[in-house]
């Protein structure tokens, strides 16, 4: 298959599902094996990875995907090509990286100069925990990880870090028609939610980053309108620059609020240096294809590349450009997959 009939062929799959997202990892083993090309797949609570390993030398580069899309009506499994950009549910995220990738690594196959690392998985959209992150457990990693996450033909080298976590505020419970015998927890709650926001730490910034996010995302208290409610629970997700500690921002929130706070989830940012060896290569790459104006920048939401961080393993993004990602016209610039597909060649041949 060329790029645009692999490409159709993955995005007619409701990868949304563990089922459909599974098949979809036996159909790319069987497209590898096509090219006599063997592949592993792994499994961590019933959701399947890919692993694949070609060419030789010294150095280990990783190509990352995932192949799992979020819900979409079944129309939106039906691709078209208008103008050269294609639509469906998952062709920009992130199937029209994974055909660069597949294809790339296929390229590299009797390569003598590096050793390529092939890796699909199918829960990145869900947080990745049964996929890269069982991966990198396992130790499958490299010198340097590529993720062709969509970024607009873009080198994406930062990405803020995850805290999230439930506040507990606690009130005294009164009769609704006398507030002043009671405390509620409710007020008192978005009293605490205005302290973290004030936080001064929440307020530091990078050269890329003004500051990090916050983002009061669920709001559960009281039941009925004649009582003072004496129990509020908020959930925070917090976007914090990267080169922050998430401990002193959790420390910080704790010393500042009225009530319990407990974690929910605590995900490293992704901070890698511009002065990269690598990143050098694939900027020179990108001037053999007379692309020019490649932008470095910075992610403010999160992907699987971020667990290769927490082993001080460099890794970036780099995708097609495209547009509507979980939208009802997503698409992907077709011109742009061509061209990210031979950028990946040409980095991987001339390190």
């Amino acid at each position: 298959m060329n790029s645009l009939e692999l490409l159709k062929k993955l995005v007619k799959m409701d990868t949304s599902t563990v089922d459909k997202a599974n098949e979809c990892i036996e159909f790319c083993q069987v497209y590898l094996k096509f090219f006599d090309i063997d592949s592993e797949i792994i499994v961590s609570n019933q959701k399947k990875s890919l692993v694949a390993t070609v060419g030789s030398g010294d150095k280990c580069i990783v190509l990352n995907g995932h192949i799992d899309v979020v819900s979409a009506d079944s129309s939106q499994f039906e691709p078209y090509v208008e103008d050269n950009l294609f639509y469906g549910r998952g062709a920009s995220d992130m199937k029209a990286g994974v055909v660069a990738i597949i294809h790339a690594f296929i390229k590299m196959k009797d390569a003598s100069n590096v050793k390529v690392m092939l890796q699909l998985v199918s829960d990145e959209e869900v947080g990745g925990h049964n996929g890269t992150k069982v991966l990198v457990e396992k130790g499958y990693t490299g010198d340097f990880v590529i993720c062709t996450e969509p970024t607009q033909m873009a080198i994406s080298t930062r990405a803020k870090g995850i805290l999230q976590v439930d506040m507990i505020t606690y009130g005294k419970a009164a009769h609704g028609s006398r507030p002043w015998l009671g405390e509620n927890a409710i007020e008192k709650a978005y009293e605490n939610f205005k302290k973290i926001k004030s936080l001064p730490i929440l307020k530091i910034g990078d050269d890329i980053f003004e500051n990090s996010s916050v983002n009061l995302s669920i709001s559960q208290g009281g039941d009925i309108y004649n009582r003072v409610p004496d129990y509020h629970k908020m959930g925070i997700d917090i976007r914090y620059v990267p080169h922050l500690d998430p401990e002193e921002i959790l420390n910080d929130i704790r010393n500042v609020i009225e009530g319990d706070v407990q974690v929910v989830q605590m995900e490293p940012g992704i901070l890698v240096s511009t002065d990269n060896f690598y990143i050098d290569r694939i900027k020179e790459a990108f001037k053999r294809a007379h692309y020019e104006d490649v932008k470095i920048f910075g992610q403010h939401g999160s992907s699987d590349v971020r667990f290769f961080s927490t082993l001080n393993i460099p890794a970036i993004e780099v995708g097609p450009k495209g547009g509507n990602w979980h939208g009802k016209d997503e698409y992907v610039d077709l011109e742009t997959l061509e061209l990210l597909e031979n950028l990946l060649v040409d980095f991987l041949m001339n390190l």
